[in-house]
């Protein structure tokens, strides 16, 4: 039978790992808690995936590792190149095939549409580790590929958008986002982003270098909308936070810091190409209302 690790515990994760069971094929997820979808194929095991030796344990004899785990956000610089270490040392070891989830960092702020094959250029403390840990793993000599998703959407997702726009829609309560609200901007829902990590894995092709999760473009205000006219809620009141708004609100929690890096070109839309993915992996975009129904 053929079997996989999944490192991380999240919505994507679960998602693959669902996907994968429902194929009759065994997977085991490793998380800090022990959490994950309940499958009889599931086996969900609580460790820490920077000891490397526990995780190599944990590896042996499984076909692909995936990686979707991510430190805390405001700690990337600090604790993601620990972890990144750990996890390429384990596939060392055992010889696994390995696919991370990546995102759009490393490109930094630049004019779309944008392809796999861009230069990583950012500079900014977070996208500089995401960029090191891709090079490192595809240096490496180890059948790695990654999977770059844009901000997430859907059921399970943990993003800008659900955290600070779908609750307020959905409960009538005025939106504060740090997001240009009439701006086109890729999204990428939690199944397709699923579907993309397992397409990925089974692809000869895949391995050597990144895909983009296919996505849906479309303003913040336009998705809020839409949102709104699937729940009959009222129509959205939205704002953009400013420079003074995030800075005052780093006072109070380090994450609102970290968005100044992030932040694209005022003006800019954020789009990416994902047609090689789905020309070859197969993978397209579900429709938005489909994935906001989810949602609801």
């Amino acid at each position: 039978m053929t079997s996989h690790v999944i490192v991380g515990r999240g919505a994507a994760a679960s998602r693959a790992a669902l996907l994968l069971a429902e194929d009759g094929e065994r997977v085991r997820m490793i998380s800090r808690t022990g959490g994950g979808p309940d499958h009889p194929l599931v086996d969900k095991v609580a460790a820490d995936a920077t000891d490397t030796d526990r995780l190599t344990e944990l590896t042996e004899g499984a076909d692909t590792l995936f990686s979707t785990a991510a430190p805390p956000y405001h700690a990337w610089p600090e604790q993601f190149p620990a972890l990144a270490g750990s996890l390429l040392t384990a596939v060392k070891r055992t010889g696994v095939a390995y696919v991370m989830l990546g995102n759009l960092y490393a490109y930094g702020p630049v004019d779309g549409p944008i392809t796999p094959d861009f230069p990583l250029t950012a500079t900014g403390r977070k996208s500089l580790v995401r960029a090191r840990i891709w090079e490192e793993a595809a240096a490496s000599g180890v059948k790695v590929t990654e999977v770059r998703a844009a901000q997430f959407y859907g059921a399970g997702a943990f993003s800008v958008f659900s955290l600070m726009v779908q609750r307020q829609v959905l409960e009538g309560r005025p939106v504060l986002v740090p997001q240009e609200l009439d701006v086109p901007h890729s999204y990428s829902a939690i199944g397709d982003t699923a579907r993309t990590l397992v397409a990925a894995s089974r692809h000869e092709q895949a391995y050597g270098r990144a895909w983009h999760v296919p996505t849906s473009t479309l303003s913040v205000r336009e998705l809020a909308g839409r949102l709104a006219d699937l729940s009959g809620a009222p129509e959205p009141r939205m704002e953009e936070m400013t420079e003074r708004d995030l800075t005052l609100l780093a006072f109070t929690e380090p994450f609102w810091a970290e968005l100044h890096e992030v932040l694209t070109k005022p003006g800019h839309p954020f789009v990416i190409d994902y047609s090689e993915t789905e020309k070859i992996l197969g993978v397209s975009a579900t429709p938005v209302d489909d994935v906001l129904r989810e949602v609801l």
